[in-house]
Protein backbone atom coordinates (compact mmCIF):
# COMPACT_ATOMS: atom_id res chain seq x y z
CA UNK A 1 0.00 0.00 0.00
CA UNK A 2 2.82 2.38 0.88
CA UNK A 3 4.52 1.64 -2.46
CA UNK A 4 1.27 2.39 -4.30
CA UNK A 5 0.87 5.71 -2.51
CA UNK A 6 4.50 6.64 -3.21
CA UNK A 7 4.08 5.71 -6.87
CA UNK A 8 0.96 7.88 -7.03
CA UNK A 9 2.92 10.82 -5.62
CA UNK A 10 5.72 10.27 -8.16
CA UNK A 11 3.52 9.62 -11.22
CA UNK A 12 0.68 12.01 -10.48
CA UNK A 13 -3.09 11.68 -10.39
CA UNK A 14 -3.44 10.61 -14.03
CA UNK A 15 -2.07 7.17 -13.09
CA UNK A 16 -4.25 6.81 -9.98
CA UNK A 17 -6.79 4.41 -11.53
CA UNK A 18 -4.10 2.09 -12.89
CA UNK A 19 -2.26 2.09 -9.56
CA UNK A 20 -5.40 1.29 -7.57
CA UNK A 21 -6.38 -1.50 -9.97
CA UNK A 22 -2.89 -2.97 -9.74
CA UNK A 23 -2.97 -2.81 -5.94
CA UNK A 24 -6.38 -4.51 -5.75
CA UNK A 25 -5.28 -7.19 -8.20
CA UNK A 26 -2.19 -7.99 -6.10
CA UNK A 27 -4.29 -7.96 -2.92
CA UNK A 28 -6.85 -10.32 -4.43
CA UNK A 29 -4.13 -12.72 -5.62
CA UNK A 30 -2.46 -12.70 -2.19
CA UNK A 31 -5.74 -13.44 -0.42
CA UNK A 32 -6.56 -16.26 -2.84
CA UNK A 33 -3.12 -17.82 -2.29
CA UNK A 34 -3.51 -17.65 1.49
CA UNK A 35 -6.97 -19.18 1.42
CA UNK A 36 -5.73 -21.96 -0.86
CA UNK A 37 -2.75 -22.67 1.42
CA UNK A 38 -4.96 -22.79 4.52
CA UNK A 39 -7.49 -25.08 2.83
CA UNK A 40 -4.70 -27.34 1.61
CA UNK A 41 -3.09 -27.41 5.09
CA UNK A 42 -6.45 -28.29 6.64
CA UNK A 43 -6.82 -31.19 4.22
CA UNK A 44 -9.87 -29.85 2.45
CA UNK A 45 -10.46 -32.06 -0.57
CA UNK A 46 -10.42 -30.38 -3.93
CA UNK A 47 -8.68 -27.33 -2.53
CA UNK A 48 -7.42 -25.31 -5.43
CA UNK A 49 -7.23 -21.64 -6.17
CA UNK A 50 -10.57 -20.48 -7.44
CA UNK A 51 -11.15 -17.91 -10.08
CA UNK A 52 -13.04 -15.16 -8.36
CA UNK A 53 -14.65 -13.52 -11.37
CA UNK A 54 -17.51 -11.26 -10.29
CA UNK A 55 -18.42 -13.01 -7.06
CA UNK A 56 -19.66 -11.07 -4.05
CA UNK A 57 -16.55 -11.94 -2.06
CA UNK A 58 -14.33 -10.47 -4.76
CA UNK A 59 -16.38 -7.29 -4.85
CA UNK A 60 -16.26 -6.95 -1.06
CA UNK A 61 -12.53 -7.62 -0.82
CA UNK A 62 -11.83 -5.40 -3.80
CA UNK A 63 -13.85 -2.63 -2.18
CA UNK A 64 -11.83 -2.90 0.99
CA UNK A 65 -8.59 -3.05 -0.98
CA UNK A 66 -9.54 0.04 -2.97
CA UNK A 67 -10.93 1.74 0.12
CA UNK A 68 -7.60 1.83 1.94
CA UNK A 69 -5.53 3.82 -0.58
CA UNK A 70 -8.56 5.73 -1.83
CA UNK A 71 -9.32 6.90 1.71
CA UNK A 72 -5.79 8.20 2.12
CA UNK A 73 -5.75 9.89 -1.28
CA UNK A 74 -9.25 11.40 -1.03
CA UNK A 75 -8.76 12.67 2.52
CA UNK A 76 -5.38 14.25 1.76
CA UNK A 77 -6.42 15.81 -1.56
CA UNK A 78 -10.07 16.81 -1.01
CA UNK A 79 -10.71 16.50 2.72
CA UNK A 80 -14.03 15.28 4.10
CA UNK A 81 -15.94 15.93 0.88
CA UNK A 82 -13.52 13.77 -1.10
CA UNK A 83 -13.68 11.06 1.53
CA UNK A 84 -17.49 10.99 1.43
CA UNK A 85 -17.51 10.96 -2.36
CA UNK A 86 -14.97 8.11 -2.55
CA UNK A 87 -16.80 5.91 -0.06
CA UNK A 88 -20.17 6.84 -1.57
CA UNK A 89 -18.91 5.45 -4.87
CA UNK A 90 -17.67 2.25 -3.22
CA UNK A 91 -21.01 1.78 -1.46
CA UNK A 92 -22.89 2.42 -4.70
CA UNK A 93 -20.87 -0.24 -6.52
CA UNK A 94 -21.56 -2.80 -3.79
CA UNK A 95 -25.29 -1.99 -3.70
CA UNK A 96 -25.54 -2.22 -7.49
CA UNK A 97 -23.77 -5.57 -7.45
CA UNK A 98 -26.04 -6.92 -4.70
CA UNK A 99 -29.17 -5.77 -6.50
CA UNK A 100 -27.95 -7.27 -9.77
CA UNK A 101 -27.33 -10.63 -8.11
CA UNK A 102 -30.74 -10.51 -6.45
CA UNK A 103 -32.45 -9.81 -9.77
CA UNK A 104 -30.51 -12.68 -11.35
CA UNK A 105 -31.96 -15.13 -8.82
CA UNK A 106 -35.56 -14.02 -9.32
Amino acid sequence: MHATLEARRDLGPEYETALVESFVSRLDATIAQRVHAEMHAAGVRGARPRKTGNSSISIALGSMGIGIPLTAIAASEAGSAGLLLAWGGIVAINVAHALGRRRGRD
